[in-house]
């Protein structure tokens, strides 16, 4: 893996492979850019796909400090900026979608072409008049806490209840679950706690650049919330896969990469 340094002196790791059009993947919570084995060597062969460890995660430097989503959409700015990547296609996974919608707050279209959002509800929290989030508003702070303190086997009930079908073979869910856990304990769950708490129902709507979302209906994120993400970003794609879940694009790889690839170009 390649790797640069951020403005605020941090390491951070990303792959590199191919050539063509720029398409970055953005990884999920207390995941990692090899969470994307089977879209970065395919992809590739068609366009200059980047993905990208974030800062605390995966092979990525662990610094005490930084772990709030405007510093992640920092980071990536700076990335392509490092590279000099013009018209990127960019694609967020789960939390990689709550970044992709900082970077727009916060820097608009600034070197980007096309947005790719993949199962990420515009709000984690569920509340008396909103219910297409994942967790309550009142066990919100005690399930952060667990993550923090009781990280093994937090993530093993994650991974096994929440994000894969029955299907997938016992040694990729211990796999995905070794992934999850390169990011300590303590910085996960802090993370989470921001992440969980912030509402994008105001930015989505400003977004004017070509946009696929891609969902599926045996997600723990409810499929409704992809439906919403697209009726409010105008002339937006919506693709939902009907029998996969939050990874879909792990357990179909071939499905999701010709998705894409039809999207980019």
């Amino acid at each position: 893996m390649a790797q640069f340094k951020t403005r605020d002196g941090v390491t951070l790791h990303y792959e590199d492979v191919g050539s063509g059009k720029p398409l970055v993947l953005i990884h999920g919570w207390s995941q990692c850019a090899a969470m994307f084995k089977h879209q970065v060597p395919a992809l590739g062969k068609k366009y200059r796909v980047l993905a990208l460890d974030l800062r605390g995660h995966g092979d990525s430097e662990k610094p005490t400090h930084g772990y709030r989503i405007s510093r992640f959409a920092a980071d990536v700015r700076e990335l392509l900026m490092e590279l000099d990547l013009k018209d990127v296609n960019v694609l967020g996974w789960s939390m990689g979608c709550s970044i992709i919608w900082s970077y727009w707050e916060l820097f608009g279209g600034e070197r980007l072409a096309k947005l790719i959002l993949v199962d990420e509800p515009p709000w984690l929290l569920n509340t008396p008049d909103y219910d297409t989030g994942i967790v309550g508003i009142n066990d919100y702070a005690e399930f952060c806490n667990s993550i923090r303190d009781k990280r093994g086997e937090m993530t093993k009930w994650f991974v096994e209840e929440k994000m894969v079908s029955t299907a997938m073979p016992q040694k990729e869910r211990d796999w995905i679950a070794e992934q999850n856990q390169k990011m300590p304990a303590d910085y996960a769950a802090r993370l989470l706690y921001i992440h969980c708490a912030l509402d994008w129902r105001d930015i989505i709507p400003t977004i004017t650049l070509p946009t696929l979302i891609i969902g599926g209906k045996k997600s723990l994120v409810p499929w409704k919330s992809q439906v919403w993400i697209h009726e409010h970003i105008p002339e937006s794609i919506i693709e939902i896969f009907e029998d996969r879940g939050h990874i879909m694009f792990f357990e179909e790889p071939e499905k999701f990469n010709q998705i894409v690839a039809n999207f980019v170009g």
